[in-house]
């Protein structure tokens, strides 16, 4: 068994992420670098010595340097509407040029920008921020929000916002469902590594656009093998199962198993990992391959209800997506 430390998800989803079809409504000002870009789903990169009209090339939003009082801000519309328990408002490259101080708040509002009428509310209060690095902090107000504003003071650069959350998503599935959709509500629980491509990535929508859109280990370098358990999006038998290892060409896993087990509400997520090393098999050890999208079908727990899966792969690797089907019970 792998004896690295385990990374605890907790089922918890960056709600700003593009691709689940969170966007920005409204900013202030992007004279030096777009907004859109604070939601992009990759980690910040520098490009040294690129510049464009207006200046040097930022990876993220940033604001002109302000002549007058007051303080921009942009508003972002969730693509799902969920409750926030963390943010990381990260200011990667942006040194000398990062805000002051940011606050957040939030709202719940039907239309694409709220109006005056429209409360909001502050989930974070003022605080300082310091040049490249990761700010985090925890969220305690858990009310159901589809807006959220970010503001900076008084101006300035922020490479990335990250709103670690859950999406109140409506389960009412009549047919034939990706059980392990992030749109659907699908969640990563706990996984052993996460090196070079982020577990969050497996459960998302279409087809990876490249290698760093999926779950990708470091290399072992010994006899362990790699692991991550995800919440299903609700309880159901699983039909036909799909490992897509697109991209991934000289750093596939050589196999992967599947596990599966259907896990009361209440349990803990060490509990959850602790006892997923003796689940029954959903699908035995199998050779995978390079770019392919390989389907098999659930012969051994065709009738069983699960909503817990657990991927093994052997003994280290990346894949692009992982697609459960069945009916929920």
């Amino acid at each position: 068994m792998n004896n690295k430390k385990n990374i605890f998800l907790n089922g918890l989803i960056d709600l700003a992420q593009s691709r689940l079809g969170t966007k920005i409504v409204y900013k202030t000002d992007e004279f030096f670098a777009p907004a859109k870009r604070i939601i992009n789903p990759w980690p910040p990169v520098f490009k040294e010595g690129v510049f464009d009209k207006n200046g040097k090339w930022m990876d993220g939003w940033e604001t002109r340097r302000k002549r007058n009082k007051g303080h921009d801000y942009l508003i972002l519309k969730l693509g799902k509407p969920g409750r926030i328990y963390k943010v990381d408002v990260d200011t990667s490259y942006f040194n000398g040029n990062q805000p002051s101080k940011v606050s957040l708040e939030a709202t719940f509002s039907k239309k694409k920008i709220p109006d005056k009428n429209c409360k909001w509310i502050t989930i974070l209060k003022k605080k300082p921020t310091k040049a490249n690095r990761h700010h985090f902090f925890n969220i305690k107000n858990k009310s159901i929000f589809t807006h959220v504003k970010l503001n900076i003071f008084p101006d300035g650069g922020v490479a990335r916002l990250r709103i670690y959350g859950s999406m109140n998503v409506k389960k009412n599935f009549n047919k034939i469902t990706n059980l392990t959709s992030v749109l659907n509500g699908a969640k990563p629980i706990a996984c052993n590594n996460e090196h070079f491509g982020r577990a969050e990535n497996i459960l998302a929508p279409g087809k990876g656009k490249n290698m760093g859109d999926g779950w990708e280990t470091r290399r072992s370098r010994g006899k362990n093998f790699d692991w991550l358990i995800i919440k299903c999006a609700a309880p159901g038998k699983i039909n036909k199962i799909q490992i897509d290892t697109h991209h991934f060409k000289g750093n596939f896993p050589d196999k992967c198993s599947l596990q599966g087990a259907y896990i009361p509400e209440k349990s803990s997520g060490k509990s959850i990992v602790n006892k997923s090393k003796k689940w029954k098999f959903l699908l035995n050890k199998v050779k995978l391959y390079a770019n392919k999208k390989h389907n098999f079908q659930n012969k051994i727990m065709k009738n069983k209800k699960i909503n817990y899966i657990r991927i093994n792969i052997f003994p280290d690797g990346g894949i692009s997506r992982i697609r459960a089907f069945g009916k929920v019970e």
